[in-house]
């Protein structure tokens, strides 16, 4: 599984921790029933959404990056969960945001991309709203956009275009760029489009047109654009463009007929619509497909003439709808017969195969491969100037990270293998050149879990301890393209996403929840929920399960000694454990012992944590209990 897909599964796990789902779920059917949401504020500004949305952002790497305050999640994670909780909601009465850092990103082409960086509050004020507006907007949402929505990503856009490609032999694209997308949405629009969503609470219309006219720092205060790296800016952007995915859709799949027509359901839970198709295209009706992610989209038609019509009326429907101009240099059409089209980083093009039947062909595109290539030479340097074990390993564990990531991404093009293997060559020299003797070939070195797909591959090699994983050994992985039926917002859809929290006590998660230690930080109260998730409810030490009364959150380094509050230094045991773990009167030590029976790894496992806080081992003699261990 890839990092992305894991934190997607995470943050469902998530909303079930803080209580929150069945209340998503609800805004979602609702929504699809068409209902109205006038009071939406009540919700965002409830605690359970605020302790999800620190959460949230917390395991968000961005929340390390300060804002024009010089804020960071460290700010937010020292508050007790009371003021945490208490400041949100006095900024939910009268919202005014911070001003956004404004930082220029460099791209291929030698220019850069502005991205706004609100303040650490703002963020998790956005992130509050993110949380309720998705379930609403998801229920509006076309299938043809794949960009920033739960359980979507790039996988999906591909396997979408290359359905139409070879499945439905669709061999003309309209490519289209839009010209500054983000710099040139008008506010006023994206308003009245979140309206026509449903979303009628004024106050919360307030409060995200004071977010989009958020002043940028030296800049001034903007009159039109969403602000990039802002949290709920792709939300905003696929609301902007969804207009378009339904107008394009309405032009032939949602073509309504005089008949209803039979079909089967396929596997991804879609009603085969080819007798319907097949009618149509005896009418004058131009068949075409849209593919959407964020700002990049292809539209796919079977005729060349369709397919100039089509540039020419969606040209002029953004412009009119959206005050949106495209880029004549980027935008054209493309007959995959003959030429590549690019997208999302890869090169897209039919062959001609065995008859008359067409087939994908795609590659990682140029950019990318140099991309690819820079990165890789820049962390093998870090490799060559790292010093001391703990850096070697961290730097080597950076490099093994970037490569998993690149394969995980690019394997999904037929040619992943041949285009990898031609810069891969370019890295072994540079790894050769620059770490030399370093570097080992061994055939006795344990391999481990993380890298057990690479077991196969020759070019595995050491670095002291650490495995150094081949980027030339990628394996081809066709795009799939996930089942309707895959929501987060209903409960059959999560089953197909993950198996629900069996092993652990909901009821006890919630109350944990709802009543947080008062004197200690959100930090600490956050990550007491995570453990008691991550150790099923049982104690460290002893592994029985746990009652509500039973349950000690203990620093493994105290606080008095300069441990904090995070997860590393906290530990779930039973209050009997926790109770041994800082007991040093000898009577009292034997009393609880007594009752609680350890074997000689519980004694040693204890006896590391009374270790940390100070306090010398209990010998094991007597209190060992032989049949336990």
């Amino acid at each position: 599984m890839c990092i992305r897909d894991r934190l997607k599964k995470d943050k469902l796990r998530y909303n079930e921790y803080y209580d929150m789902q069945s209340v998503f779920d609800e805004l979602y059917e609702n929504s699809l029933a068409k209902c109205e949401f006038k009071n939406l504020i009540s919700i965002i500004t409830t605690e359970e959404n605020i302790r999800l949305a620190y959460r949230n952002l917390k395991k968000n790497t961005g929340s390390r990056t300060p804002g024009t305050d010089g804020k960071t999640i460290t700010y937010l994670a020292k508050m007790s969960e009371v003021e945490l909780i208490s400041m949100v909601q006095q900024k939910f009465e009268w919202y005014q945001p911070q001003s956004v850092r404004r930082k220029e990103i460099p791209k291929g082409n030698g220019k850069t991309r502005p991205l706004g960086i609100p303040t650490i509050m703002d963020r998790l004020i956005q992130q509050c709203i993110l949380q309720v507006m998705e379930p609403i907007c998801e229920a509006k949402f076309c299938d043809t956009s794949n960009g920033f929505r739960p359980n979507r990503g790039v996988e999906n856009a591909l396997a979408q275009a290359e359905k139409h490609m070879q499945t439905s032999n669709l061999h003309i694209v309209i490519d289209i760029d839009i010209k500054g997308f983000f710099d040139n949405v008008n506010h006023g629009k994206l308003l009245r489009q979140i309206w026509a969503m449903g979303i009628h609470d004024k106050k919360l219309l307030c409060i995200i047109s004071a977010i989009l006219k958020a002043e940028v720092a030296g800049i001034g205060f903007p009159e039109k654009g969403t602000p990039q790296g802002g949290i709920i800016s792709p939300l905003l952007s696929n609301i902007v463009l969804n207009e378009l995915d339904w107008w394009i859709t309405s032009q032939w799949v949602g073509m309504p007929t005089r008949h209803e027509y039979s079909g089967r359901i396929h596997e991804n839970g879609t009603k085969d619509q080819s007798k319907k198709y097949r009618e149509l295209r005896k009418t004058k009706l131009k068949e075409c497909y849209i593919v959407r992610y964020a700002d990049d989209f292809k539209i796919f038609c079977r005729k060349h003439s369709d397919a100039v019509k089509l540039f020419e009326a969606t040209k002029a429907w953004l412009k009119d709808r959206l005050g949106l101009d495209i880029s004549p240099e980027k935008s054209k059409i493309v007959n995959l017969k003959h030429d590549y089209s690019d997208f999302l980083g890869f090169r897209i093009k039919v062959h001609k195969g065995k008859g008359n039947k067409y087939v994908v062909v795609s590659h990682i595109a140029p950019k990318a491969l140099d991309k690819i290539k820079e990165s890789a030479k820049e962390k093998v340097k870090a490799i060559q100037h790292s010093s001391g074990e703990m850096e070697e390993f961290k730097v080597v564990n950076d490099y093994n990270s970037f490569v998993m990531g690149v394969h995980n991404y690019y394997r999904m093009a037929t040619a992943a293998s041949p285009d990898i293997q031609r810069l891969a060559f370019e890295i072994k020299i540079a790894i050769k050149n620059r770490l030399q003797e370093r570097v080992q070939r061994r055939s006795d070195q344990t391999i481990p879990g993380y890298a057990k797909r690479y077991a196969k591959s020759k070019e595995i090699r050491f670095i002291g301890k650490n495995i150094l994983l081949p980027i030339g050994y990628i394996q081809h992985h066709p795009p799939i393209h996930k089942k309707k039926s895959v929501n987060k917002y209903t409960a059959a859809g999560r089953a197909e996403i993950h198996k629900n929290l069996e092993s652990v006590d909901m009821t006890i998660l919630h109350i944990l929840m709802r009543n947080p230690n008062m004197s200690a930080s959100a930090e600490y109260n956050d990550n007491r929920i995570s453990l008691y998730v991550a150790q099923q409810g049982k104690c460290s030490v002893t592994k029985e399960r746990l009652s509500l009364e039973d349950i000690h959150c203990n620093h493994k380094l105290p606080r008095s000694l300069g441990g904090g509050d995070d997860y590393a230094n906290l530990i779930i045991l039973h209050e009997r454990i926790h109770r041994l773990v800082h007991a040093t009167q000898e009577e009292t030590i034997s009393a609880i012992m007594q009752t609680v029976q350890l074997d000689k790894r519980q004694l040693d496992k204890l006896n590391k944590l009374r270790k940390s806080v100070g306090n010398e081992a209990i010998t094991f003699g007597q209190w060992i209990n032989p049949v336990a261990d």
